[in-house]
């Protein structure tokens, strides 16, 4: 069997696991607003957006970097 396959249906277990355990409904209140939504998808929504914020200030600093190495070139 390939070993991706098996890590990858290891991790697929884990996170069924993981939103069985967590599936209680939990209240997030904001300023005056509140949502009521599963701990499971919670975690999976902060999870996310951090993931994009990342994606995002790491092509900054690649833009930003490939800058300052034009700049070094030039002079």
């Amino acid at each position: 069997m390939n070993v991706k396959l098996t890590v990858g249906m290891i991790m697929a277990g884990l996170v069924f696991v993981f939103i069985i355990q967590n599936f209680a409904v939990m209240e997030l209140g904001f300023l005056f607003w509140t949502l009521s939504m599963p701990l499971a998808l919670l975690l999976f929504l902060i999870l996310s957006a951090g993931i994009f914020m990342g994606w995002l200030l790491r092509g900054s600093f690649i833009r930003r970097k490939g800058i300052a190495q034009d700049g070094q070139n030039a002079a």
